[in-house]
């Protein structure tokens, strides 16, 4: 597994570079074939090959996961791929290529494996959008979903997640001189300003709604009325209700101040993953490993589509470990073995139910 794990850690694999994103679905495929047989194949699309291999037979589980990583091209010469007092560090080892290893090697120790499938996809950092229709799809043909992103804190797997998704609000105002005729202007940050204030006041943390946002540009020069103001947020949700609520408002969002101009993009584009689509397979896995906790988290996945069609989908299945999206990233040596045992027992549970 560690050889296997160093293979995929070492070919870089950022979202939205189609020439690094080819390379590295080319590894995954290899080392998929490699261990299981038959042949895995190159799906394209606009964000990059997704890698889909099926054990044959009527299908029965969807085996979920990425290839993708958040790191640019180059971080790997800062931070190779290492083994040391237990730990394995490098890019992409605990989000999530750590999983994907354990995953496929506990098909392997499976002699029969029809009914499985594995779907690698190429987007899933960056919002799924050329990815989407196709999970859907083989989730419904397979009826079960087992996703091998990074365990929960503790090496709990995850039972449910938040629906999550991004707004960008632009704000167009109308530039003139700050000193001599600011009055002139509609001053696009001012009305920022009052709109940013808008939409914290719609967070409700009280039922897990969290409405924050995070990027802010606006202006030119420092003696200019900024005619151009951008606010970029992050929402996430437990519900569908609060997800109708909170689309419907950033549609309602009203200027301020006379003549500036509001335009809303985004929406949750990840629904909610209810914990009651993961508690069937929760089950069997807590007889699998006795003592496996279970969390709500509120990061997304691509589980949250799956879940969302209500086929029963459980998550965090991958590697124990931590430090998801920063250079501190690591995966415990140690969990690699059980977690691989863990797939094992799920998908003969599932196939035998």
């Amino acid at each position: 597994m560690l050889e296997d794990l160093r293979t995929l850690v070492e070919v870089e694999s950022p979202s939205r570079d189609l020439d690094a994103l080819r390379t590295s679905a080319e590894t995954v495929a290899g080392v998929i074939e490699a261990r299981l047989g038959g042949r895995a194949v190159l799906v394209e699309s606009e964000g990059g090959p997704h890698v889909h291999w099926s054990g044959g037979g009527t299908p029965r589980v969807l085996v979920l996961g990425h290839h993708d990583t958040v790191f640019p091209l180059g971080t790997l010469a800062r931070r190779p791929f290492l083994v040391e007092d237990g730990r394995a560090t490098g890019p992409g080892v605990f989000d999530m290529l750590g999983g994907l290893v354990q995953a496929i090697h506990g098909l392997a120790a499976l002699e029969d494996r029809s009914g499985v499938e594995i779907l690698v996809t190429a987007d899933e950092e960056v919002g799924s959008h050329f990815s989407r229709a196709l999970i859907e799809e083989r989730a419904l043909a397979c009826g079960a979903v087992l996703v091998a992103e990074g365990a929960a804190d503790g090496g709990a797997v995850k039972t449910g997640r938040k629906g999550c998704g991004t707004f960008e609000v632009s704000v167009a105002g109308r530039a003139s001189h700050a000193g001599l005729e600011p009055a002139a202007g509609v001053n696009a940050l001012i009305e920022a300003a009052h709109q940013v204030l808008d939409i914290a006041a719609l967070a409700r943390p009280e039922i897990g709604t969290t409405v924050t946002p995070t990027v802010a540009s606006a202006g030119t020069l420092d003696n200019v009325v900024p005619a151009q103001a951008t606010v970029v947020v992050d929402v996430r949700v437990e519900s569908a209700d609060e997800k109708e609520r909170v689309e419907s408002a950033f549609a309602a969002l009203t200027p301020h101040l006379d003549e500036a101009v509001i335009t809303v993009e985004g929406s949750v584009g990840r629904p909610p993953m209810p914990e009651s689509a993961a508690a069937g397979l929760f089950v069997v896995a807590r007889q699998l490993l006795p003592g496996l906790e279970g969390r709500a988290v509120g990061g997304g996945s691509d589980g949250n589509f799956t879940a969302a069609l209500g086929v029963p989908t459980l998550d965090g299945l991958g590697a124990v470990g931590g430090g998801a999206h920063a250079d501190h990233e690591y995966l415990l040596v140690g969990s690699m073995a059980e977690r691989a045992r863990l797939v094992t027992g799920l998908v003969d549970s599932i196939r035998s139910a």
